[in-house]
């Protein structure tokens, strides 16, 4: 967390006689309900440029020419030719360059990558072709960066030449390093004179110093920015492209492992969905897959939570007659068996020994599977009866995640507790996508949920001002009031994650967002914050917080308060996490009570969000304007008190 240092302590405030205060008290010695390590983490989907264009560190869109417009994203010149006999099954095209019938005329192909390829001076990337001869033994091609607005004498940034030999498909690689950082280049390649035919499939090109250095790897930037939220759960891929928008553009998860340069393009559920963020060259390669997915989940600490289709495709865009009947289910329903032991499984499984192949021999260590997405109705839970008992049977271990539907409350929402409840859901995933107003009425939302039931899954959620559906400071003050409720109630509220996690400035189709970033820079946002604050001080267990005997959830009299504590039994340290919503600071004490006799609390540390502008924002420019500010807290004793400043997010850490 890049947290800002200010040299003035944090000390106790003397509060005047006069002033009216809000009186804490906390109960030091009523150690609570555990939080569980899953309960602050990511939800990831691949909307907004989430994945090709963002997390996934391929730099060239379309590698394959497997979009349905097979040069989308290519500009050809010369002679090439588009074939569909090559060596990958399932990737079936590939381009054959040929002589350009004159001296002074030549072949090749330019990518624009995603909205440009971002790319920094003096840095290595990895070029990588299959190629082959046709007529001759030996071609040889030309693989240039170029920057196609320079005004130099050239617009080649880099270059490296590649002889192709033989007539069976190979792999070729070459390191290629610019001498310039543009976030709009271009990759250029050309047939070399004399022009001997050439076939070349699987284009690609990464960056060398990728997420933990993997070769088809994630950007660094944005894996480090969710490693440093320090997750404890990490849902994929989805989110409604789970659903698909038609049975035939559902995630498979079988199609995202193995090599990647034979596993299928799919259609992106998102690039037709808004006509007013049209995106219609948006697609899946699936090199970011399922293994993908586990590993990096593995690599930031977080419980991996994948979620399946349960035969329904989006329902807000298919009628009843576009699902797959309930009869038909088997194959569905293997995918979910078939996961878990890709997950889990040993080595002489058939899913296991692929896990391994792929370079994890060790299992994965699945715990948690959601069946569906936002689904609803009768027709979910005919689906999702099936998958529980079918998964209860070969792996009793494994948590099974169901849907309360897309709505925080009404008919769908009140149909499908009950029956979540009867078929003993494990977890019962929530959405909330929601105004102001509701977030400031929900600090009381999981204080009478029934105990003996699921457990929740906040799976999606964020706060939408109304005619402010951007990211500014304001909601991430009222998401952090919210989360307080979470914490307070974390006998039944077992995971929360925040959502949609990235965006492209360039193509996005949704906000709010969590993380933003270009194709060379990115940035946290204000909600990212809330997240990493919640996350990284979670403590262990719950303390009963309370003013004038009450949870300090917001309500009437508690002046826009909102209020949790906590310890974390390895430290021994108290954590206090309070937000004022109100526009006016707030004067609080704090009683440290059921201490031992003579035994005192002594100050920490203090980190503080807070803005006099809600409007305001960290920027690409400008990435760390908003972040938190610390201070150390000069304190010794049982009473503590506070000024919280207007609109205000404090966490404060205290030694027991």
């Amino acid at each position: 967390m890049n947290l800002k240092p200010i040299t003035l302590a944090a000390c106790a405030i003397g509060l005047s006689l006069s002033a009216a205060t809000n009186d804490f008290v906390i109960q030091t010695n009523k150690v609570g309900a555990p939080i569980q390590p899953t309960m602050y983490g990511l939800f990831f989907e691949d909307i907004n440029y989430a994945a090709d264009g963002g997390l996934y560190a391929e730099l060239i869109k379309n590698r394959s020419f497997e979009f349905p417009q097979n040069f989308m994203g290519w500009q050809t010149f010369g002679n090439v030719e588009l074939k569909d006999d090559g060596p990958f099954e399932r990737n079936p095209h590939y381009v054959r360059l040929g002589d350009a019938g004159h001296g002074h005329k030549h072949t090749g192909l330019v990518n624009e990558g995603f909205f440009g390829i971002g790319i920094t001076k003096d840095q290595e990337y990895r070029f990588s072709v299959w190629a082959r001869t046709v007529d001759s033994d030996k071609s040889k091609i030309r693989v240039e960066l170029i920057n196609p607005a320079s005004m130099g004498e050239t617009q080649v940034v880099a270059s490296k030449s590649i002889t192709i030999e033989g007539r069976e498909w190979k792999k070729y690689t070459v390191v290629i390093t610019p001498k310039e950082t543009l976030d709009k280049a271009r990759l250029r390649v050309f047939l070399n004179k004399p022009e001997q035919t050439v076939d070349l499939e699987h284009l690609s090109l990464f960056p060398v110093d990728t997420w933990q250095g993997h070769e088809n790897g994630m950007r660094r930037d944005l894996a480090q920015k969710l490693a440093d939220l320090k997750p404890g759960v990490f849902r994929f891929p989805g989110g409604c492209i789970v659903e698909g928008t038609d049975e035939a553009t559902r995630y498979q998860w079988k199609n995202t492992v193995g090599p990647v340069e034979n596993r299928p393009t799919n259609e992106n559920r998102w690039h037709y969905t808004f006509t007013n963020r049209f995106y219609p060259d948006y697609f899946q390669s699936y090199g970011l897959g399922f293994y993908e997915y586990f590993l990096l989940s593995e690599e930031i600490g977080a419980a991996p939570l994948p979620i399946l289709n349960v035969g329904l495709v989006c329902q807000y865009q298919n009628d009843e007659h576009s699902h797959t009947p309930v009869e038909n289910l088997e194959p569905y329903i293997q995918d979910a068996l078939d996961l878990i032991e890709f997950a889990n499984g040993d080595t002489t499984t058939t899913w296991g020994a692929l896990r391994a192949e792929m370079g994890h021999p060790a299992p994965f260590g699945l715990k948690y599977v959601g069946i569906g997405n936002e689904q609803w109705g009768p027709e979910y839970v005919e689906r999702l009866e099936p998958f529980l008992k079918a998964i209860r049977k070969a792996y009793p271990d494994i948590k099974i995640v169901g849907s309360s539907g897309p709505d925080s409350e009404g008919d769908k929402f009140d149909y499908l507790w009950p029956e979540m409840t009867r078929l003993k859901a494990d977890l019962v995933d929530e959405h909330f996508y929601r105004p102001e107003k509701w977030f400031l009425e929900q600090g009381v939302r999981y204080d009478n949920y029934d105990r003996k039931g699921p457990k929740v899954f906040a799976g999606e959620y964020a706060c939408h001002i109304k005619k402010k559906k951007w990211n500014h400071f304001r909601p991430a003050i009222l998401e952090a009031a919210f989360m307080t409720g979470l914490e307070r109630n974390a006998d039944i509220v077992h995971m929360a994650t925040y959502a949609p996690l990235f965006a492209h400035v360039e193509g996005w189709q949704w906000r709010p967002d969590m993380i933003w970033f270009d194709n060379l820079r990115s940035m946290p946002t204000n909600s990212y914050y809330v997240q990493q604050l919640y996350a990284t001080h979670k403590g262990t267990n719950v303390l009963p917080l309370t003013m004038d005997k009450k949870p300090v959830n917001g309500a009437e009299g508690q002046n826009g308060l909102f209020a949790s504590a906590v310890i974390d039994s390895e430290t021994d340290n108290i954590i206090v996490k309070v937000a004022n919503t109100g526009y006016e600071p707030q004067e609080v004490n704090i009683d440290f009570a059921g201490l031992k006799k003579k035994q005192t609390v002594t100050g920490g540390e203090l980190i503080t969000m807070s803005s006099d502008d809600p409007d305001a924002e960290n920027t690409l420019d400008d990435p760390e304007k908003m972040a938190p500010v610390v201070s150390p807290i000069d304190f010794n004793g049982t009473k503590f008190s506070t000024t919280v400043p207007a609109n205000s997010f404090q966490v404060y850490t205290f030694k027991k």
